[in-house]
């Protein structure tokens, strides 16, 4: 039984189980709710969390843990020269499991038995031509290990399920049973059921928690990985970025971090004043009729993909600056420069510090604006030192959003700014960003135990730190400027 049919019968069992649940509490106040000591559909609820609870927390648990344990066995049972280290096990896998799908995608599509999918050899049986007529390509011929691997996977996989679902269809009907016969007059079904919803968001804060742990370990241990293989200081303070695949690499990352700072200050000095000030105008100056179409329109550059402004800043904006600007300054003949995607970039976080600003300043109470105005301050006084010092903490935030978008841009830099790796103060010159060489260096056919790899976490680390300063310094702003306001 597949996961939606798993779904799909559980979702019945807990609609039979609330309807079942408030019957019988029903029945047992002679019909009566005041007689319940909660609303007839806390009684209900509670026999459906009964069923989706246990059922859908042993589904997800088996869903994580079955790949881990069938791959343990099938890479026990591997011979030694295809696991030789993690690297090499990772990639033998990888080929079982595309294998597997295979096999499976031929059995659906009528290509082969089932009997056939399991008996097929590499001896009679040309593999890879045979998965191909199914849309299955494999970069290389399939090996008798390799097939026998991906056969027994069909199988494990096959009798995990089978299991998956006799123990998802049973903790459900335990659930609707117990659900049912719990549901009393005197249950206190109110207080179980928000407990059990207490229970389900404290379940959601930690699964946020974790997440953002896990991110941080996987980055801290393979950054530990890179610095075992490459000296610290020459990451940190050589002025030269040249990865090469075949050794002697050169990976300072002091051009990367100049280049990710000089592009992201130049999309603020685009983005920060122009959407500050229509945020201002559009809640304290514009009328009802101008806010209603400027509003939407200035949202609406929010819901262009990243990939067309690239496209706008290759063709129209980096073209425009070399022949305005660059080539009649003497400052450089390349469309591609940090102007060029810091001004794109700038454009598309407009509407985030714009959108954001403008709520913020919205929700500032209007007994403020009363008491500034009553006591003589002209409009443009009261926005700058009541109105703006009272929404400056959102509007810091707002900032600090669209700081880490221009941080994190990829596609624009890539097209808008090129990918040297250079320090420059000429804002015409073409550079790069860490973020677009965290994507060069695990692009393509890499070896992930190479320093060139691994360096890809080691500048994903030190973003994260950046990030993690601005974040700091904002609060500091924010608490300066309240405390002072205050």
């Amino acid at each position: 039984m597949s996961v939606l049919m798993i779904l799909a019968t559980v979702l019945v069992l807990a609609i039979a189980a609330f309807l079942l649940s408030r019957q019988r509490a029903l029945a047992s106040s002679g019909g009566n709710p005041r007689d319940l000591h909660s609303l007839p559909a806390y009684y209900g609820w509670y026999g459906a969390l009964s069923v989706l609870i246990p059922a859908l927390g042993a589904l997800v648990l088996w869903l994580i843990l079955q790949p881990m344990v069938i791959e343990s066995r099938i890479s026990a049972a591997l011979p030694d020269s295809l696991v030789a280290d993690a690297t090499q096990r990772e990639l033998t896998m990888a080929d079982v499991r595309r294998v597997a799908g295979g096999l499976d995608a031929a059995v659906e599509q009528g290509e082969m038995t089932a009997d056939e999918a399991a008996m097929i050899r590499t001896e009679f049986t040309d593999v890879r031509d045979r998965l191909a007529k199914v849309g299955v390509a494999l970069g290389s011929n399939v090996t008798a290990p390799v097939l026998s691997a991906a056969q027994d996977y069909r199988e494990l996989a096959s009798w995990g399920a089978a299991g998956r679902t006799a123990v998802v269809i049973i903790l459900a009907a335990l659930g609707l049973f117990w659900g049912v016969t719990r549901a009393h007059k005197d249950f206190r079904a109110r207080n179980r059921v928000e407990q059990v919803i207490l229970g389900l968001l404290m379940v959601a804060s930690s699964i946020a928690i974790l997440t953002t742990v896990g991110i941080v370990w996987s980055m801290v241990s393979e950054t530990f990985d890179f610095f075992s293989k490459y000296p610290i200081q020459d990451f940190f303070f050589s002025l030269t970025w040249s990865p090469n695949f075949r050794g002697g690499s050169e990976l300072g990352i002091l051009p990367l971090i100049w280049g990710t700072l000089y592009i992201t200050l130049v999309s603020m000095l685009v983005a920060v004043p122009i959407g500050l000030y229509a945020a201002i105008y559009l809640a304290e100056y514009a009328s009802k009729s101008v806010r209603n179409w400027v509003k939407p329109l200035i949202e609406i550059i929010a819901g262009i993909p990243t990939v067309v402004f690239g496209i706008f800043a290759l063709v129209t904006v980096g073209p425009a600056l070399r022949d305005w600007f660059a080539e009649p300054l003497g400052l450089g003949n390349s469309g591609s420069s940090v102007m060029t995607a810091g001004i794109v970039i700038g454009i598309l976080n407009i509407p985030f510090i714009s959108s954001l600003s403008d709520d913020i300043i919205n929700a500032v109470p209007q007994s403020l604006r009363d008491g500034s105005l009553g006591l003589g301050a002209t409009k443009s006084e009261t926005v700058k030192q009541v109105i703006l010092p009272a929404a400056l903490p959102g509007i810091v935030g707002a900032i600090l959003m669209a700081a880490s978008r221009a941080i994190g841009e990829t596609m624009i830099v890539v097209m808008g700014a090129g990918a040297a790796a250079k320090l420059s103060l000429n804002p015409f010159e073409a550079m790069t960003t860490m973020t677009v060489k965290i994507v060069g260096q695990l692009t393509g056919d890499t070896d992930f135990a190479a320093p060139e790899t691994l360096v890809a976490f080691a500048l994903g680390m030190t973003l994260f730190v950046i990030t993690l300063g601005l974040n700091i310094f904002a609060l500091w702003i924010v608490r300066k400027y309240r405390e002072q306001y205050e």
